[in-house]
């Protein structure tokens, strides 16, 4: 099994990270909070892990900045119902530290904003989780990503990407921008997830 992967990143998005390991180029899926830890590029380690899909058998690796990330990304997919790309949208619409603050005060209505989490799911992920998670300790301050001209197209390909309607997240995001231009990438998608 993978532990970690380190090499050249060669390529970003919200959504996906490309390294090289000098053998071989990797893509992996990632959560907005990884993308906003990551340098533009340079040498980088990402804490893997591997999935199956059961469906159609596909393979895809996810990576994430933190170690502390992935065990919870590991904790999300342990719940019935919860799917990797469900936990990536948790992971992308929260940090690690709100996650567990969630959990632990059994706030089912801020997992219920996040797409394609409902009461029951939310319910049950605090209940499978509440030991597990709530109880961890902190992540220390996230990098900020920097600002670029196109961050509202970024955005929207990346939302576009997670399965959100195109037309209504391009209103949301002309909205947030009006109200707050000097959002980076990362800060903009997150307002969009938390209002889905």
């Amino acid at each position: 099994m993978l532990f970690y992967i380190k090499g050249k990143l060669i390529k970003k998005s919200p959504v996906h990270a490309v390294i090289d390991t000098g053998v071989v180029a990797c893509m992996f899926q990632i959560s907005l909070n990884t993308f906003g830890r990551l340098p533009d590029q340079g040498d980088v380690r990402l804490f893997t892990h591997f999935h199956v899909n059961g469906n159609d058998f596909s393979l895809v690796l996810y990576g994430f900045v933190e170690e502390t990330e992935r065990d919870v990304f590991r904790k999300l997919i342990s719940v019935s119902g919860v799917g990797p790309n469900t936990a990536r949208m948790v992971l992308s619409s929260l940090s690690v530290s709100e996650i567990r603050q969630v959990i632990a005060t059994k706030d089912v209505g801020s997992l219920k904003r996040i797409k394609g989490i409902g009461e029951k799911t939310a319910e049950r992920i605090i209940v499978d989780l509440h030991d597990k998670i709530a109880k961890g300790s902190e992540l220390g301050t996230e990098i900020i990503a920097p600002l670029h001209n196109t961050q509202k197209m970024e955005a929207l390909a990346a939302l576009s990407s997670l399965g959100l309607d195109k037309t209504k997240t391009e209103k949301l995001l002309d909205r947030i921008v009006i109200q707050n231009d000097s959002l980076t990438l990362e800060e903009m998608i997150k307002q969009v997830l938390k209002q889905i």
